[in-house]
């Protein structure tokens, strides 16, 4: 019994050839033949996870940052660093005046992160006035610890405007539990302040946090970029 001919073999294509031969179509070059996806390409499945993650990055970005791009070189160094080694990342700690552009340096990192294709991408962003509202205790059994643990564990975390609220020893027990997981978990961390990192002269952030956070704060962080100049909503201009 002759064995099934092959699809692709030699004696296959002459055949193929002949045949378009006989109908007046040539049979174009193998250079010529357009170039297919290949997901068996590495760049293919690189582009393919910076599609997911910058989708996801979207997702969790206001409208007013989804333009964001990183442009200090201590930001993108620290999301280089952040997308090949997310346990060694440590914190990104941007501080300043309110509009210096901490939140859009924040995002543009998030962005510049999701962009190189990691091989996995899950992030939060939130504003800790916003993020304290959703811990307060609540009706909903258990509400304020779940929101607590996703906080905690998620991959990404960009805590915005730290230092904004009313200072507490509910607050400083809260930033404690979520800092100290993220901490001893070695979780990449955004964080952003109008308080500086310190400040002999005046309130800093760690007049705000105490001193049990201040001390993993300054373990944690890798990059401290006070940010300085005008209120950009206001014509300002950072640097």
């Amino acid at each position: 019994m002759a064995k099934p001919e092959r699809v692709g073999s030699a004696r296959s294509m002459r055949a193929l050839e002949r045949i378009l031969a006989s109908k007046g179509i040539p049979l174009a070059p193998g250079g010529d033949h357009p170039r297919e996806e290949n997901p068996g390409d590495l760049d293919w499945h690189r582009r393919a996870r910076a599609e997911y993650a910058l989708n996801r990055w979207q997702t969790a970005t206001p409208p007013r940052f989804r333009t964001a791009e990183a442009t200090l070189p201590e930001v993108t160094a620290w999301a280089d660093r952040a997308l090949a080694d997310t346990a060694s990342a440590g914190a990104l700690l941007l501080t300043g005046l309110t509009g210096t552009g901490k939140t859009h340096q924040a995002y543009g990192a998030l962005r510049r992160i999701a962009a190189g294709g990691p091989d996995r991408f899950e992030v939060t962003t939130v504003n800790s006035a916003d993020m304290y509202g959703s811990l307060r205790p609540s009706q909903v059994m258990g509400a304020s610890e779940r929101e607590l643990r996703r906080l905690s564990e998620v991959q990404f975390l960009l805590l915005d405007d730290l230092g904004t609220a009313k200072t507490s020893e509910w607050t400083e027990e809260v930033t404690y539990r979520l800092v100290n997981y993220r901490y001893n978990h070695c979780l990449p961390t955004i964080i952003t302040s109008n308080l500086p990192a310190r400040n002999a002269e005046g309130p800093d952030l760690t007049d705000f946090v105490g001193a049990r956070v201040a001390s993993r704060l300054a373990e944690m962080v890798t990059a401290l970029v006070p940010m300085i100049g005008g209120d950009r909503r206001r014509g300002g201009r950072a640097a």
